[in-house]
């Protein structure tokens, strides 16, 4: 753990450490190339958890796989120091009233409280098909896989761990064709609201969604544009009193992204990682139009096998696993973290 720095005399002598340090609380060590997280990240291990999660079998929201899902995840995540809370809420769907649970991640114990700078996020649940078996290794096996290997990297540097909530949500795909106004994003709708209700000196600043990250032929185009009013309506309202400034959220976005091709730029993948011109509907949407959070969103969406029944381990790989966990990293623990 890094020591706390306490501001005795004079005030000036604190401002000196602001490179260092957020405010007078605890020190920033500065960014090192040779301790760097993104050297930790093993695409192979977060194969492993897709490939535990897959077989599994079909998740859907509400089943009794998913509950299977959550176990693991959670057996996995205490392991390496985590504590997880479920966040359970019922919704009228579709398919009538379901239950479903958002995991909510921090490091350390009794730390829910505690403000944190942003959020790593990823939908765990599969979408329900009565055709055919849909195992979803890339929508959401990959992202899920990748977040319970960043959870053990991060591990090694609690530090970095306690300034960040991880959230695995349920619910993102529709029980209908697509994700309407009163169908999908169920997770990240009720999370949203929910941090309306909490201060705003402890909700995160930003946050970093992983969604379709495994195609062995990996092009990442992240999703930051925000929908215009008539599509605002994806989210729910949250506190009735709490307004988002769009226009500071997109500001903000854009700076995100800009230190999303520099991550990738220093790691040699500036090929595999870009930013959509399009707007994507997912579980970023909510927390930027809800709660304000400018939450950018990770996704390959040039997947052939998108909610087929061809989205199986196969069609995945360790190294695009690889290449995104340590850009994630990157972008976290060199430009989101430091700037704060």
């Amino acid at each position: 753990m890094i020591p706390m720095r306490t501001c005795l005399v004079p005030s000036f002598l604190c401002g000196l450490a602001i490179l260092l340090t957020s405010g007078c609380g605890k020190a920033l060590p500065e960014f090192s190339e040779e301790t760097a997280l993104e050297n930790e990240v093993s695409g192979e291990r977060a194969f492993k958890h897709v490939e535990a999660l897959v077989g599994i079998g079909p998740r859907p929201a509400g089943s009794d796989n998913l509950e299977k899902s959550r176990l693991y995840i959670e057996e996995k995540l205490a392991a390496a120091g985590w504590e997880l809370q479920r966040q359970a809420f019922s919704k009228r769907t579709p398919d009538g009233e379901i239950e479903f649970v958002n995991l909510r991640v921090r490091y350390g114990k009794g730390r829910w409280d505690e403000p944190i700078d942003g959020l790593l996020c990823s939908h765990y649940d599969t979408k329900l098909y009565e055709g055919f078996e849909f195992v979803g290794a890339n929508d959401a096996g990959s992202s899920t896989g990748l977040l319970i290997e960043l959870a053990s990297v991060l591990a090694e540097q609690p530090w970095l761990a306690e300034r960040l909530e991880l959230v695995f949500f349920d619910g993102e795909e529709a029980f209908g064709p697509n994700i309407s106004a009163r169908d999908g994003l169920f997770g990240s709708r009720y999370y949203a609201a929910e941090l309306t209700l909490t201060d705003r000196k402890i909700r995160p600043k930003w946050g970093v969604l992983l969604d379709m990250v495994g195609d062995k032929d990996l092009k990442i185009r992240a999703a930051i544009q925000v929908p215009g009013a008539s599509l605002r309506d994806l989210a729910d309202k949250g506190k009735a009193d709490y307004r988002v400034d769009i226009e500071e959220v997109k500001s903000e976005l854009q700076e995100i992204s800009k230190n999303l091709l520099a991550s990738a730029e220093d790691l040699g993948v500036r090929n595999q990682v870009g930013i959509s011109p399009d707007f994507i509907i997912d579980d970023h949407i909510p927390l930027i139009v809800t709660a304000g959070v400018p939450t950018i969103d990770l996704i390959d969406f040039d997947f052939d096998y998108w909610h087929t029944p061809g989205d199986t381990l196969d069609k995945i790989s360790a190294d695009s696993l690889e290449v995104t966990g340590r850009v994630t990293m990157r972008l976290v623990e060199k430009y989101l973290i430091r700037k704060e």
